[in-house]
């Protein structure tokens, strides 16, 4: 067991809105769909990545930070394909190009920054190495939504295929209230949201080289009714409740 979570299960046994001040992310309130402000700038995540490319810098944060909690509430892994940006949807996937030597990459959204002026992308070292920039640091990017990520069945196994949605606005969304490396503790959560609200489960997100149990309520067939729902957990004690789409 981990600290964190040795940490999380006493804290659950006491009181869960505790629990959810204690695991906020960085910054705290980067969840999607609200504003945060950093460095005396606010920033505001967009609802729709639909069609979304950008140019500029692209940076890669490495051990300093691995094992963070990253904005979306995940452990940050600098050996993953994540990235950090300060608008598009947690969850989103993009296809980043640098532009110095055509080499590409693609990477999931769960984090906020980089918080630098000029940079619109943070990478994971691994990323960063498959775009060969690691000595260089900082490089010339494109970035392009490719959308949420679905399993699809081809040739008798499951495949990861990128798909546009017919709309970022209306759908199959939910709220993820926590996200924990222990399976017991998202349980315990599970229950006691169990008692007061209805289609609530746990999904299992599978990283490669840890699994993370995700507690999840509701479901929404339109983004913004999504995003009322985790307002209202987030004034009932659940400040880290944020809006996603369902899992495929």
């Amino acid at each position: 067991m981990s600290v964190w979570d040795f940490f999380s299960f006493w804290i659950l046994l006491s009181a869960i809105p505790l629990l959810f001040a204690a695991c906020a992310s960085t910054p705290p309130a980067a969840q999607k769909g609200d504003s945060y402000t950093i460095a005396g700038k606010r920033y505001y995540p967009i609802s729709s990545s639909a069609g979304f490319v950008q140019r500029g810098l692209a940076s890669w944060y490495g051990g300093k930070f691995h094992g963070r909690l990253t904005s979306n509430g995940e452990r940050y892994n600098m050996y993953g394909r994540t990235a950090a940006h300060k608008t598009l949807p947690f969850n989103t996937y993009v296809r980043v190009t640098n532009l110095k030597n055509g080499r590409k990459t693609l990477v999931r959204i769960n984090d906020r920054g980089p918080f630098v002026h000029g940079r619109i992308i943070d990478l994971t070292y691994t990323s960063a190495h498959e775009l060969d920039m690691l000595e260089d640091g900082v490089v010339q990017v494109k970035i392009e939504a490719l959308g949420y990520a679905h399993k699809k069945r081809e040739a008798g196994k499951w495949v990861r295929v990128y798909e546009k949605p017919a709309s970022y606005t209306e759908g199959d969304f939910t709220i993820q209230v926590g996200a924990f490396a222990l399976r017991e503790n998202a349980l315990r959560l599970h229950a006691s949201l169990s008692r007061k609200y209805r289609e609530t489960s746990v999904m299992v997100f599978d990283r490669g080289d840890e699994r993370f149990y995700r507690v999840r309520v509701g479901r929404y067939s339109r983004l913004e009714h999504a995003e009322a729902g985790a307002k209202r957990l987030q004034q009932q004690g659940f400040p880290n409740a944020f809006a996603v789409a369902r899992d495929k």
